[in-house]
């Protein structure tokens, strides 16, 4: 039996996308490390590539977060282009999943500046609004994937894990 916080019981997440507890013994493909909360609880924490999701959507950053930390991958999010830009994790960043418009900086210019600056990230843009031309201008930029809200759990692991097997091959 999986061990629980010195509170009672992990708390299950909102949403239901997938069920993911604060603790117990879960192992990912490739989790190796797992570290206390501050809660006394064991927080998994991941070696391998980092995906950053940049989202203003706190419920999309929040599900993909758990989608793929669920599927053994290293996860960091932010709410913007700007703090994802701060954060320090840009070079670390192995694929980003990227909403196209947020307040500020928006995708196609984040994309355009990480392109200025010489970084080869895989980027795939997730959105619900993105015009037609919005989604070319991304892709001819060499985004790898374009997908449209809501896209299938299945469709963004695939998504993801063809932009990590590119970028380190």
């Amino acid at each position: 039996m999986a061990p629980t916080c010195p509170k009672g019981q992990c708390p299950v997440l909102s949403q239901g996308t997938v069920e993911f507890p604060c603790c117990g013994d879960y192992r990912g493909d490739m989790n190796k490390v797992h570290l206390s909360d501050t809660d006394g609880c064991e927080e998994k924490v991941s070696e391998g590539p980092l995906v950053s999701i940049v989202d203003d959507d706190v419920s999309v950053r929040r599900s993909a977060q758990r989608l793929l930390t669920s599927s053994g991958l290293r996860v960091k999010v932010f709410a913007s282009a700007e703090e994802f830009i701060q954060s320090g994790l840009v070079d670390e960043t192995a694929c980003l999943l990227l909403d196209m418009s947020m307040p500020g900086m928006n995708g196609l210019a984040l994309q355009r500046r990480l392109a200025e600056t010489g970084l080869r990230i895989p980027i795939i843009f997730l959105s619900a609004r993105a015009s037609e031309d919005e989604e070319r201008r991304a892709l001819q930029a060499g985004a790898v994937k374009f997908l449209h809200k809501p896209a299938s759990k299945d469709e963004l692991l695939q998504a993801i894990r063809a932009a990590l097997d590119g970028a380190t091959s």
